[in-house]
């Protein structure tokens, strides 16, 4: 762990304003959703599963990693959206004992939408941070 006092005004500064930004890409998302009729949190879900590596589907203790939470709370959120008609659950196909998230293409579709609408906003983190990796500006 650092030593009290080390860190400058300027480091500070800069924590400010990526913790400004991504707060503002966040509340932008909350907004997006819900005039989706999703939550973000149901949102990420489903574009987890649209972008996982390979597939189009994970586990549930995929989906817990990704979203950084519990697995019993992943469990419920996938309730939620199987409830909306978003996801379905499949037994497993190498072990049917683990389960399958899958989307279903109203999932595929809504996942689809509201990325496109953070676009906008996507662009503008990309042009205040220059993040590695990601495509350059036209």
């Amino acid at each position: 762990m650092a030593e009290v006092g080390r860190l400058t005004k300027q480091d500070f500064q800069r924590l400010s304003h990526f913790r400004y930004q991504l707060r503002c890409f966040l509340r932008q998302s909350e907004d997006i959703c819900r005039h989706y009729g999703v939550t973000a949190l149901q949102y990420q879900l489903l574009l987890h599963l649209k972008g996982f590596e390979a597939r189009e589907w994970a586990t549930v203790g995929e989906l817990a990693d990704r979203l950084q939470a519990k697995h019993h709370g992943t469990v419920a959120l996938v309730d939620r959206c199987e409830e909306s008609g978003l996801v379905v659950r499949r037994p497993g196909r190498d072990d049917r004992r683990r389960i399958e998230v899958h989307l279903l293409s109203k999932g595929a579709e809504l996942a689809e939408l509201i990325a496109e609408m953070h676009q906008p906003e996507l662009r503008h983190l990309q042009e205040e941070f220059h993040l590695p990796g990601w495509p350059e500006l036209p």
